[in-house]
């Protein structure tokens, strides 16, 4: 393993040609959750210790609930073409979600996303350790596209739909943590 400064140029290539990370949170109480998140153009690296990813809505809020808890956060990249590495950045996240008067603003972060309507916060993670290893056992796997289901299902629901789905699936943890309001 590899410790680094920050994310340098080579990491940053390396993280944009991944077409998944994984994020880790947990509360100082309950479960550990890991998230698989993907789709074209969520992903941004803001700066060499600073990145962010749009959230879109689920059937759970466990990242949302565990950053507003303490905020620790991990992504971590795998290469399942080309060359094997894996790369883990560790921070402190915030979540700005669709109601805050700035996600507006903010999803200019994004000039790459297909379609924001369905996303419900920005996660936004100050980084505090970058590191890569080997990733020698990261199976290879091959890119077929994009799903779009979580896409298609945005685009059939209203900002009040929307609202109320939130206030349904996502007010809080599978622990009873607060997730989004």
């Amino acid at each position: 393993m590899k410790v680094h400064q920050d994310i340098n140029e080579k990491l940053r290539a390396f993280i944009a040609a991944q077409r998944m990370f994984f994020v880790a949170t947990a509360a100082g109480e309950g479960h550990v959750n890991v998230s698989p998140k993907g789709m074209t153009g969520t992903f941004v690296v803001l700066d060499p210790l600073r990145v962010a990813y749009l959230d879109f809505h689920g059937s759970g809020a466990e990242t949302i609930a565990h950053l507003r808890d303490n905020g620790r956060i991990t992504l971590m990249f795998c290469a399942f073409e080309g060359p094997p590495n894996i790369v883990r950045l560790y921070g402190t996240g915030r979540v700005i979600p669709v109601t805050d008067p700035s996600f507006g603003e903010m999803l200019s972060w994004f000039p790459e996303s297909p379609d924001t309507h369905g996303a419900r916060s920005i996660i936004d993670v100050a980084v505090h350790r970058v590191s890569d290893s080997c990733g020698y056992a990261v199976p290879l796997m091959s890119y077929e596209g994009d799903r779009d289901v979580l896409l298609r299902w945005g685009e059939r629901k209203d900002d009040a739909a929307l609202a109320a789905y939130r206030k349904l699936k996502n007010s809080e943890s599978i622990d009873g943590l607060p997730a989004l309001d």
